[in-house]
């Protein structure tokens, strides 16, 4: 189960179905995105698409010689743009994917509106999430919670992520989900609702051992999004925050111009591929290698590399190096970047929420949001308890375990869905907890199990997941989340779902009360 290779096929067979000659490739706001993190520009160049236009954009010119490729949401707005430009073409033919489920009304619509007969075929391609890592998938949903219950515009467009999801992996799964959510249950019958309605869609080659959907919330583990990340990805995320790929640098101080946006996708980049699982101190080691690489095979050019500031000022001084491996130069100016801010915020020394505190200028909204925290995960909403071991050899274990080395002090947090996850493989999660949706007869151990968590999963969770795939012979397993949090986007949802301003409301009551008294 690989959601970027799945993505990638779609799009792979867009391009080849259209057959030779110049292409252009129309796509929304959404589609350019989950284009983007799978195909570099260069790359779909080479495949004879020589633009890419939006769909809503109003000063296309016409360009009879090129076909084009259309691939979009099926949203009304959408479907409302491609029948003005059927009505108006002005591309040779057009190539019309969906990336989901499209009604049979708004086919109709289209049929009508090509009157010029220019539509060569209309298909619905399955690539409606942003696939991030080949185990990792979102839907860049922030906010999907209105309080405790769903958003509707963001329930429909996470069930109909999900169901993409699905569609492209070939799997029909069982369902189970948190019991203590309402809107893990509510999106649980969501999908269900669609597999029973497209049936024909999921009728797919059985397996021995039925694929395993478990649905859960953000609200059961609300500690994770606030830690501090040390591996390479998460903490590129938590410190300057990836968005479909691309870390924006503009203001590290002293920045060049091609280094103010730069985009870091495994695919295209062999260095973060290989590291970005990696623990900080590993980066640097690598990176001071691949440099002394290049010195031995240019013995005029030797420099000392002790530092992130050594290496910094090599790539500078060696332009015929930053041409030869400008991938190195990219991480040494992020691998500094990370550095400074680690050593200014003093993140080795204090906690992940307590620098989010401290760097506050109002601390009485700080403290307003370890309330809202408290309200969207704490004791009274989860359905598990996320502050184990509470038995004095448990926690004697777990200090000797930090005391292991310097690296365990930062590391040694495991999520809880590490938890819940060795809990299913082994088939022990108990179903009072993670009941099905619906009869179920299955007693075997899962296979391929494809988590989705509401409100927003984490890259420590995607590395959880990616060391259970390596280690766990015959799992496969596929994380997803309306989101992928760093602290403050987790905040931010937190505040989204409105439960800050019912806390404040409650502790206003509270000390009313308790002046009362």
């Amino acid at each position: 189960m690989n959601v970027v290779f799945a993505v990638k096929q779609y799009i792979s067979k867009m391009i080849e179905d259209s057959g030779p000659g110049m292409k252009v490739l129309l796509m929304d706001k959404e589609t350019t995105g989950i284009v983007s993190m799978v195909y570099t520009q260069s790359e779909i160049l080479q495949k004879e698409v020589y633009l890419f236009e939006r769909i809503d954009s109003q000063n296309r010119e016409i360009m009879k010689h090129l076909k084009a490729i259309c691939f979009l949401r099926p949203t009304k707005e959408n479907v409302d743009y491609m029948i003005q430009e059927l009505r108006r073409p002005k591309y040779t033919i057009y190539f019309i994917y969906f990336s989901n489920v499209i009604s049979k009304s708004d086919v109709k619509s289209l049929a009508e509106a090509d009157e010029q007969e220019v539509v060569a075929e209309v298909q619905e391609f399955y690539g409606d999430y942003i696939a991030v890592n080949p185990h990792l998938f979102s839907l860049n949903i922030l906010g999907c919670c209105q309080g405790r219950n769903w958003d509707p515009a963001q329930l429909s467009r996470t069930t109909q992520g999900l169901t993409a999801l699905l569609l492209s992996l070939k799997k029909c799964p069982m369902i189970r989900y948190q019991l203590s959510s309402e809107a893990a249950k509510r999106l649980a019958e969501c999908v269900k609702q669609v597999i029973t309605k497209e049936y024909e869609l999921f009728e797919f080659r059985r397996t021995e051992v039925p694929p395993l959907l478990l649905i859960l919330d953000r609200c059961d583990d609300a500690i994770t999004p606030l830690l501090n990340q040390w591996t390479y990805q998460a903490m590129v995320h938590e410190l300057l925050g990836i968005n479909n790929n691309r870390i924006d640098l503009s203001r590290v101080p002293g920045i060049s111009k091609d280094l103010r946006e730069v985009v870091l996708s495994a695919e295209n980049d062999e260095f973060y591929a290989n590291n970005m699982y990696l623990n900080f101190a590993e980066i640097g080691s690598n990176i001071k290698n691949l440099m002394e690489d290049f010195q031995k095979k240019k013995p005029k050019e030797q420099q000392k590399l002790e530092s992130i500031a050594d290496m910094k000022a090599f790539v500078e001084n060696y332009p015929q190096f930053k041409k030869m491996s400008g991938t190195v130069s990219k991480h040494v100016t992020v691998v500094g970047e990370l550095s400074r801010l680690v050593s200014e915020r003093n993140l080795l020394e204090v906690s992940e929420v307590e620098q989010e505190l401290a760097c506050q200028n109002d601390h009485s909204s700080a403290l307003q949001l370890v309330s809202a925290v408290v309200e969207y995960g704490g004791k009274r909403v989860r359905g598990s308890d996320l502050f184990s071991p509470k038995d004095a050899v448990a926690i004697t274990k777990q200090f000797l375990k930090g005391l292991k080395g310097v690296e365990n002090v930062y590391t040694q947090h495991q999520p809880f869905l590490h938890e819940t996850l060795d809990h299913l493989i082994k088939g022990r999660l108990k179903e009072n907890l993670y009941p099905y949706l619906g009869p179920s007869t299955l007693r075997d151990r899962p296979q391929d199990i494809i988590v989705f968590v509401i409100g927003g999963a984490t890259y420590e969770e995607a590395l959880t997941v990616y060391n259970l795939n390596r280690t766990t012979p015959g799992v496969r397993i596929v994380l997803g989340g309306t989101t992928v949090h760093n602290t403050k986007s987790f905040l931010e949802e937190v505040l989204a779902s409105g439960l800050h301003s019912r806390s404040k409301e409650s502790s206003q009551v509270t000390s009313r009360s308790a002046s009362r008294r």
